[in-house]
Order: C-alpha cells, then structure tokens, then sequence
C-alpha cells in the first residue's frame, strides 16, 4: 500500500557536461561524469540520504531529515574540489564543472522504488531557477530547520512554478561559497560608496528599487518585479539582488541574459551565471544587445546620496 510522506527531496546537476564532451571527447568526458556522479551519489549515503535515481548529468535524493538534506547540499558543492582534479587529468584541460542544488520539502510517496508528489515536483522545478553553485530551496523547509539556521538563507522571492497554481517561497542558501556563484567575469565597482538601488527603464516605464526592497526579479510573468512582454523573456528571466556591499545580477532564463556597460564595447554574456552591476548600461534578456528587436532594459546603479540637493 502506498503511504503518503513528508520528507526532503533534493536534485544536483552538473552543469558543463557539454563542453566536456566536445573538448575531450566521449570517452573520456564520460569517464569524468560517471566519477562526478558516483562521488555525489557517495556524498548523499554519507549525509544520511538515499539516491534515488541518476537523471543524465545529475541525481534525485531523498531524505528524512531537512537538516541532513541541507547538509548535504553543502557538502555537494564542496565535492567540486574533488571532481576538478580528475578533469585535469585529461590530456586536455578539461572545463570547469559546475553543480547547481534544489531543495524542497513536502508530501511524496514511493512507488516501486521511484518518488512521486508535491516535494518532488517543487524541487525538479526550482532546479531550473538555480544558477550555477547554487542552493535554491524553499519556506516549508526552513521552516524544518533549527532557528539558529535560518540567517543562512536569503528570500528571493514569491514565484509561480510550472504545474502549480499557487506561487511559491523560493530562498537561496548562502554560506561559504557565495562567492563562487559568480560563474561569469565579475567586475568590481569603480566607486568605493557602497550602491543604495537600481534604476530600470524599458520604453515607456521607469522604476527604482532600493536595496532594502531587493531581490527583484525580471521578467515576462505579471508577478515579475519588473514585467516585460516578449516571447523571448522566461517568466522569471533575471534576478536582481544586494549582497556585501554589491549589486549581482544573475540569468535564471534558457536564452540568456546580456550586459553591456557604458563606455564599454565588451558585452557580457550569462547563462545561469551572474555579475556585478555598476555605473550603468543595457540589459538585454532573450537576445544579444545588437539585435534591435529584443527587451533591452537601462540601468544605472544608485547612489541616494548623489540625487539630493546640493545646498
């Protein structure tokens, strides 16, 4: 008889298996995946979960307890240590693997040695949302966590998940390898003031967000924080965020987001990757900024201070 549970679901995808395959070949990019996976399979059986099935480049877990599936997560991220060396064995130079990690706690049943349910469905979908080295979960887990856990985890946002008609708590778990989610070349502020906002424009509508009031998010889904119309443009495409004194930018979207700076002719391109927003310039989401047709969005970095009158 199938018995209805609540437990935590995780899902971990390395992501670069691609670039593997094409600058390796498939022999020896199949070799560095399998060890990667086996090494995280490993990692889920040590911190108290069960692997439930590999999915290509990545792996279903369950667990009993939130914690330990929190823990895990982070030990995941850590194993990119471990998997980078056996790239480099590779007589070319293998590309860097990254993991991204969703999380989520509900309702399940197991089926014939496969999961089913609410947790499962929430969690395949957030690892969608989740940049590269990244730990989305959400609400309902924290709320299984000790109290003296939860600062290491920051609100995102209220967004609506495919199949679900309500929308979702989504966090981001931080600790020590934020930094590392920066994934793409990240340029650091000319200015020493620390940033009070962000200013978006896209034709006719302008809007300023302040810090406190982030992170926002971009996109073609009318709970967007900033919502634009265009096919393109994922429901959540962008998120917009403040952390230690910086303004990050990061791709959520399947066609990319890219950034050009003022006074700069280099473009940057991010795919679930993230960047430093600074001074000003064009965001274009779903198409490079030469193509005139696509959502280009102006931003410039605030400085309250800068807007008041001087006397």
């Amino acid at each position: 008889m199938e018995t209805t549970k609540e437990r935590a679901i995780l899902f971990a995808d390395l992501r670069g298996s691609t670039a593997l395959y094409v600058k390796l070949g498939n022999t020896e990019a199949a070799t560095v995946v399998t060890h990667s996976l086996a090494l995280l399979g490993q990692i889920v059986a040590r911190s108290g979960g069960r692997v439930i099935k590999t999915l290509g480049d990545g792996l279903m877990a369950v667990y009993d307890d939130a914690e330990r599936a929190v823990e895990s997560a982070d030990s995941l991220h850590e194993a990119l240590d471990r998997i980078s060396p056996v790239a480099d064995q590779a007589p070319t130079k293998a590309p860097a693997i990254k993991l991204k990690v969703a999380v989520a706690w509900g309702e399940m049943v197991e089926v014939d040695g496969d999961c089913f349910g609410d947790a499962v469905n929430v969690a395949a979908r957030l690892l969608d949302l989740a940049g590269d080295n990244e730990t989305l979960t959400t609400a309902q887990l924290l709320r299984q966590l000790p109290s003296d856990q939860h600062e290491r985890f920051r609100s995102i946002d209220k967004l609506h998940l495919r199949g679900r008609k309500e929308p979702v708590a989504v966090l981001r778990m931080e600790g020590r390898r934020f930094g590392d989610t920066q994934s793409t070349m990240i340029m650091e502020p000319g200015a020493t003031d620390m940033p009070d906002g962000v200013r978006l424009m896209w034709l006719g509508t302008e809007r300023i967000f302040s810090t406190a009031h982030m992170p926002i998010v971009l996109g073609r889904s009318p709970q967007a924080s900033f919502c634009v119309s265009d096919s393109r443009v994922s429901r959540s495409h962008a998120r917009i965020e403040s952390h230690s004194g910086h303004i990050y930018l990061t791709d959520l979207s399947y066609n990319g987001t890219h950034v050009k700076f003022d006074h700069d002719e280099q473009v940057l391109t991010l795919r679930r990757g993230t960047c430093t927003l600074h001074g000003s310039g064009i965001i274009s989401m779903g198409a490079p900024t030469i193509d005139p047709t696509g959502t280009q969005l102006h931003f410039e970095v605030l400085s309250f201070s800068d807007t008041l009158p001087q006397y």
